[in-house]
């Protein structure tokens, strides 16, 4: 509660007279602690929506809500936000609502590509903040995010890195593994070189992360403490940069052996989405008796598939 009630002020850069919308599902954590928990011991608005990004009626229906409710900032999926680009790429039904009372748009929930996040920078001509930030269900509450309540960058836009969740919050203190010992860390400290590998936090945790599991304390300790001695195994694989901003690229196991390369999906999805002509795309590996996996694609249009071709083999 302290952690919550703390980020939405320092965090999110809200006052409590302004109004915070998460749009997520109640259900799930985004929707325990930023639908209901931080906002109302902040003393902030907040809005529960039931409906979707398009089709409710349309892809306007985000603008429209919140245009009435006067919202101060908004919490997207980046899923949500390759929906509305899809259906309204010029954003015509932004145009229809006044969105002037939004100060700042949040990205989560998944990794978002830097073709989105550049998308939802241009809607808004830079005028405002557009900040990845990266959490999970047990961290309960952002690991790493820029600080908008401590942060007075009048440029913020200039600094963003397209695919970095920006930097670790305060109480977190994020490393990157490139094994399983914890004894491989001082060599990733002492080179900046985005050295990639697992991503972990040092214990403690700060408020607000897990402490056990329901009723399943070994299960607790197995999965997310055994295997890095003295650190947290978020289970996400990425890399860091000079800045300290980190790049959440995919889930540990979520890595194509191709020819004794390993390749990350989301890295390679991110190449695809680069594409005028894509919107949303999943990489996954097939099994090939030589290499032992490959990525194959399967795209009708030809000039289509020669650009991406092109792109993918400018990229690896």
């Amino acid at each position: 509660m302290v952690a919550l009630k703390w980020s939405m002020k320092h965090l999110y850069g809200i006052q409590q007279n302004q109004t915070f919308w998460a749009a997520s599902e109640i259900g799930w954590v985004v929707g325990h602690s930023y639908i209901v928990y931080g906002p109302l011991l902040y003393g902030a608005t907040t809005v529960l929506y039931e409906g979707k990004p398009v089709g409710t009626p349309d892809a306007s229906a985000f603008w429209r809500v919140i245009s009435e409710n006067h919202v101060s900032s908004v919490f997207l999926a980046p899923t949500a936000v390759r929906a509305i680009k899809k259906e309204d790429p010029t954003a015509k039904g932004l145009h229809k609502y006044d969105v002037s009372s939004l100060k700042s748009v949040f990205v989560a929930g998944e990794r978002c590509d830097g073709a989105t996040l550049n998308w939802l920078i241009s809607l808004f001509d830079s005028r405002i903040p557009i900040v990845d930030h990266w959490w999970q269900t047990e961290t309960g509450w952002p690991i790493c995010a820029k600080m908008l309540g401590l942060e007075h960058e009048k440029n913020y836009t200039t600094s963003i890195q397209p695919g970095s969740s920006n930097t670790p919050v305060c109480g977190w203190d994020v490393r990157i593994l490139p094994s399983s010992s914890s004894e491989d860390y001082q060599i990733e400290q002492d080179d900046h070189s985005q050295l990639k590998g697992g991503i972990v936090v040092k214990l403690p945790l700060p408020p607000g992360a897990f402490t056990t599991l329901w009723n399943n304390e070994n299960r607790f300790v197995e999965a997310y403490m055994k295997k890095h001695f003295e650190f947290y195994h978020t289970g996400d694989a990425g890399y860091k940069d000079d800045s300290e901003n980190v790049f959440v690229m995919s889930r540990t196991d979520d890595v194509i052996n191709v020819a004794a390369h390993r390749l990350s999906t989301a890295v390679m999805e991110d190449v695809l989405c680069r594409h005028v002509n894509v919107v949303e795309c999943a990489v996954v590996g097939m099994k090939d008796e030589m290499k032992p996996f490959k990525a194959p694609a399967t795209i009708d249009d030809v000039q289509v598939l020669i650009d991406i071709q092109t792109l993918v083999n400018k990229e690896f």
